[in-house]
Parts: C-alpha cells; structure tokens; sequence
C-alpha cells in the first residue's frame, strides 16, 4: 500500500513497476544492471481517488500521462534500484498530494478609479518623454 495521506492509500496492485537499464552514473554497473524505475499508475480507473481528484492529477501530470490517464514516472537519477524505486514513489505521492488540494477559484475584480488614472497618467508622462526625443522641426 501507498501511503498518501492518513486515510488516503492506493493499493500497490494499482501501481506497477519495469525495471530497465539507467543512463548516467554507475560506471561499468550501469551496462550490466537494471536499476532505473518506469513507475505506472492508472489514475483513471483507480478506485482509491475521488473524480475530481482524478482529473486535476491527470491534468498536473501533463507529458507524464498518456491520453488514457495512465501516469507514468521514470526514476533513474540514484545508483541502485531499491532508490530509484522509493525516488520514484515519493514523486507520485506529491503529484497525488497536490491533485488533493481544490485551487480558489478566482473572482474577477475590476480595476478602480484610482488605478486606471495611475495608469493614463503614467502613458501621458511617457508620451511626452517620446515627443521630448523626436528632431525638432526647422519653421
């Protein structure tokens, strides 16, 4: 089980795991073992996430989910396998954790008076800067 919040877990037969050879550090090892992750969760048929949760995740995962919602995150930035699988878990439960949290909706105001006199006064101030630069003309 993936632990997400104190109530909130998915089910590890939810997630699963390949293990494929990793680019990077390792020296000789690195052509002989596979230590890098390719972590897959279907988020859109998980029956341990809320609808709504489901749909901010896929949207928060952006290139990492596939039009079918299925999230898929690479980990190969440690030397051994047992790393880069907890590396790999930890990623997920943040992208969950932040799909948990419902952004404000934004109200829209409008500028007040003050402001919008600022800022007329301001493009006055730089128009006459400009007419200021431009060549005199000869009468």
């Amino acid at each position: 089980m993936l632990q997400i919040t104190s109530r909130l877990f998915i089910p590890d037969a939810e997630l699963s795991e390949r293990f494929t050879r990793a680019p990077g550090p390792g020296g000789q090892n690195v052509n002989k073992v596979e230590t890098a992750v390719q972590l897959r969760f279907d988020a859109a048929r998980s029956s341990a996430l809320p609808e709504e949760v489901r749909r901010r995740l896929v949207h928060l995962a952006g290139r990492r989910a596939d039009q079918n919602g299925v999230i898929t995150i690479e980990a190969h930035r440690l030397r051994t396998r047992e790393r880069n699988r907890e590396d790999a878990r930890e990623r997920l439960v943040s992208l969950i954790r932040q799909a948990l949290h419902q952004p404000k909706r934004r109200i829209a105001t409008r500028p007040t008076r003050a402001s919008r006199e600022r800022r007329l006064q301001a493009k006055q101030v730089q128009s006459r800067l400009k007419q200021q630069r431009r060549r005199a003309l000869d009468d």
